[in-house]
Parts: structure tokens; C-alpha cells; sequence
């Protein structure tokens, strides 16, 4: 079968708060099937780790499942980043994947600091936690040298699961490329890291995102009933896989704001020579090996946290208490969610929130993200429409917001995450375009003046 024949993708899509499989129609791009469950982190053992023989279990059962309907005919992965596995030799696992939200002792932390390349030669910063994939290695390596030394490969995440299907282990650009310290997106290869930890021979192959790594193995293919070899591909990290489809037909500049537990801001056509590592500013690396200026918060999951903690909000109520949000001056400041984003050291606070209400509120938190973003697409020097996706696609008070601040057009993808879809044209289907909405850019009365305080406030 020629990769354009395909009718229907199953795509594995792992995020960092859940996992899914969902069933693509090749024809008109709809997700006529999703199947989905938590991504819950195991407290115990080493250390925090993925249960990953739950979300095995839920990707086989709902494999199965969808084999018989609707069907697919090829099978591609998607997953967060910040995460590796690392493989004994009979191909298990030597070692838990690491939860990269895990916090590690402060003298590990140091050494890992003196031991990372500088940013002029990664454009990766130096994040919190696990966030750099060099610091999950270092950490592992330090801190269990007895099970480290059982390791034979390491593999980015999303080529785990590949492996797990087809038995072909392989790195992947864009997994290597998102603020891992291992990598140097100007020479495209691997950064003086991989040396320094003594770990270039137990790296697997780097493969493409859009290679064929195999057909499902025998054994799991009878397991799923599948009656054809279905080939799966190799996969890509899931704000790249986002960022894929407008790779394919849109011209630069434009910016892609890719929602989920992570913002993630690419400004595509811009340059790396402004980044500022201290503000959560960073390459990464797309399908095609190339670096994109980006930039981040977590702004999926302070948005959870707040509407938790508000509560149930009619939309239009909301958008309607802008106004008189701007004038009583009433603001959230950064950051809900420490430890990463444009304003790093910030303790998140509410000014003029008393006696607020909660469509108040709820139109605050709006404007709190839509500023964010706006830092953080200015930090990436982003240009031309910015183009918005995933959930946040779906909140019509903070597009109304950003496009005002930013005096940009934009383009909502209303579909519930662009990470599948995307996943799916590394199969080599022709990426079909789905419903915009266009939001022009109007003037909000006292906005300018408005964010100008909301900076200042953080001084």
C-alpha cells in the first residue's frame, strides 16, 4: 500500500495529563474514533515514573477495539517530551521512565549545572525539575549506578512505544530537539553532552519522523485481530506533531500557539539569535530538522487550577466583564504553575480581587493567559497571524484578548488537539484542512494601559 492510499490512521497519542487513541479519517481529516484515559505518574519505586504497562494495556485494548471499527490501516505515535527510556537488552526496561516533573537533591542538581553545555550550543535552557532530558540521564546515572549500568539503549519517548509495537529501536529529531541538552540544532547532531555522560554507544539510530520502522509484530498483531501487516511509523514529540500540519502549507512568518498542559509558542521564519534561556525561551527542533524558535508556560495546566478553583462560568458572561475587569484593575500575575515560563521567580497573586465575581474572575484569568502568551510570542520575536489550537482554541475570551494585545489576526482551530492529526501526516497523507475561525484584531478600551500596569505590577 502507497502511503497516500491510506484511509484511516490510528494515532497513539500520549499526553502528559492523558493518553488516547484516536482513529483518523484520511479524506476528511475527522477524528471518527477516540478512546482515551488518564496519564497518572506512580509515586513509589526509584522514583516517580509513567505507568507505562497500564497505558500499554490501554493502547493494545483500544487498539483492538478500533481494529474492528472502524479500522485502520497504518499506525503513528505522538507523545510529550521531556521523557526517555532507557532499554536492558532484552528490550525492557532497565530503568522506570521518569516522571519529569520530579524534583532531584539539590547537589545533583549542581553538578548537572556545571556538567550541561552552554545555550549558544543547544538553545536549550536550564529548566526546572526533569525538563531537561540531560538532566533525567545525569540524575539516573548518578543516583542508581547499579541499575544504570544495566542500560543498553535510550530512547526518546514517543520511539519507545514504536519500538514496543514494532521491535525497531530509533531517536527521533524532533524528541531529541525539545530542551533535552542533547542536542545541537545548528550542526544537527548530537551536542558534547552525549560525550560528557558517556552515553553516545547506548543511543539508538536516529530515524525520521515520517520513516516506516516496521509492521506490528506478529505476536501483537494476532493479539489486535489485524487481519493486513499494518506499518507503524517512527513518531514525533506532540507540539511538533501540532506545528506539522502548517509546516506543510503555510508560508512563514506565522506563529502556531499550541495548547494543552504546555503553551507552546513556535515563531516560525524567525531567528534564534535573541532567545533568552532565563525566560523560557529555546529552539526546538521540527520534522524536518530544523530549529523554530519557541517559547512556553504551563498554561493548560494554571488554567485547570483556575477554573477549579472559580467554578462553573457562562462564556459570554465572562467576555462581558472584560471591560469592567480593565477598569477596576483587577489582575492575576504570573506564575500559577512555578518553575518554568517568561517570568521565572514570580509568585502568583490577585490584585483588586476582592469581592470579585466569578464571571470577573473568570475574565481575569483569561487575560492572564492572554498576556502570557503575548510574552511569550514577543520573546520568540513571532510574526504574521498567529494561529491558535487545542483547547484554548475553544475560549473565545481569550482569542478576542490576544488578538487585541498583539494586533495580529486569529486563526482558532477548533478541533480538540492538532497533536493527532499532525501524527498523522507522517504516514504521507495530504493534510486536510479543517474549520477556522478568524478573529481580527479590535481595539479593547484601556488594554494597552492595562498590560503596561500588569508588568509593572511584577517589578
Amino acid at each position: 500500500m502507497n502511503a497516500t492510499s491510506y484511509r484511516r490512521i490510528a494515532v497513539l497519542d500520549i499526553g502528559k495529563t492523558n493518553a488516547k487513541v484516536v482513529v483518523l479519517d484520511s479524506e476528511t481529516g475527522a477524528e471518527i474514533a477516540v478512546l482515551k484515559r488518564p496519564n497518572i505518574a506512580i509515586k513509589t519505586g526509584l522514583y516517580p515514573h509513567y505507568d507505562v504497562e497500564a497505558l500499554w494495556s490501554f493502547a493494545l485494548d483500544a487498539l483492538k477495539s478500533l481494529a474492528r471499527e472502524p479500522g485502520f490501516d497504518a499506525i503513528s505515535i505522538t507523545t510529550h517530551g521531556a521523557s526517555a527510556a532507557l532499554l536492558a537488552r532484552d528490550g525492557t526496561l532497565a530503568m522506570p521512565v521518569i516522571d519529569y516533573e520530579h524534583e532531584y537533591p539539590q547537589e545533583i542538581r549542581d553538578a548537572y549545572t556545571r556538567l550541561r553545555p552552554s545555550f549558544d550550543e543547544t538553545f536549550s535552557p536550564r529548566l526546572a525539575m526533569g525538563l531537561n532530558v540531560g538532566a533525567q540521564l545525569h540524575y539516573q546515572k548518578t543516583a542508581f549506578p547499579e541499575e544504570f549500568a544495566e542500560v543498553a539503549t535510550i530512547l526518546t519517548y514517543a520511539q519507545y512505544w514504536t519500538a514496543r509495537l514494532t521491535g525497531v529501536a530509533a531517536n527521533e529529531l524532533t524528541s531529541l530537539g525539545c530542551h533535552t541538552d542533547l542536542w545541537n540544532p545548528r550542526a544537527g547532531h548530537y551536542s558534547s553532552l552525549v560525550d560528557r555522560l558517556a552515553i553516545g554507544d547506548l543511543m539508538a539510530p536516529i530515524r525520521s519522523a515520517f520513516d516506516t520502522l516496521g509492521p506490528v509484530l506478529p505476536d501483537i498483531a494476532g493479539e489486535l485481530g489485524l487481519a493486513a501487516a499494518v506499518p507503524v511509523y517512527c513518531g514525533i514529540h506532540d507540539s511538533n506533531a501540532s506545528l506539522l500540519p502548517h509546516l506543510v502549507h503555510r508560508e512563514a512568518p506565522f506563529a502556531v500557539v499550541s495548547t494543552g498542559t504546555w503553551v507552546i509558542n513556535f515563531g516560525v521564519g524567525g531567528d534564534l539569535d535573541h532567545l533568552d534561556p532565563k525566560r523560557d525561551a529555546l529552539a526546538n527542533v521540527d520534522a524536518y530538522g530544523r530549529a523554530v524558535p519557541s517559547s512556553r508556560f504551563m498554561g493548560g495546566r494554571e488554567f485547570e487550577i483556575l477554573s477549579a478553583e472559580i467554578g462553573p462560568v457562562d462564556a459570554k458572561a465572562a467576555q462581558a466583564a472584560i471591560g469592567p475587569v480593565i477598569g477596576k484593575g483587577m489582575m492575576l500575575l504570573p506564575n500559577i504553575a512555578p518553575g518554568s515560563g517568561p517570568f521565572p521567580g514570580k509568585a502568583s497573586r490577585w490584585i483588586g480581587a476582592e469581592g470579585a465575581s466569578r464571571e470577573e474572575r473568570s475574565a481575569a484569568a483569561c487575560l492572564y493567559l492572554a498576556l502570557m502568551t503575548d510574552a511569550c510570542l514577543g520573546l520568540v520575536g513571532a510574526r504574521g497571524p498567529i494561529i491558535v489550537e487545542g483547547p484554548f482554541a475553544l475560549n473565545g475570551t481569550y482569542l478576542k484578548l490576544l488578538a487585541a494585545l498583539t494586533g495580529r489576526e486569529v486563526m482558532a482551530l477548533p478541533g480538540s488537539t492538532g497533536t493527532s492529526q499532525g501524527a498523522a501526516l507522517l504516514t504521507g497523507i495530504r493534510p486536510v484542512s479543517g474549520a477556522e475561525t478568524h478573529i481580527p484584531p479590535t481595539a479593547i478600551p484601556g488594554l494597552t494601559a492595562y498590560r503596561t500596569r500588569w508588568h509593572a505590577a511584577m517589578e
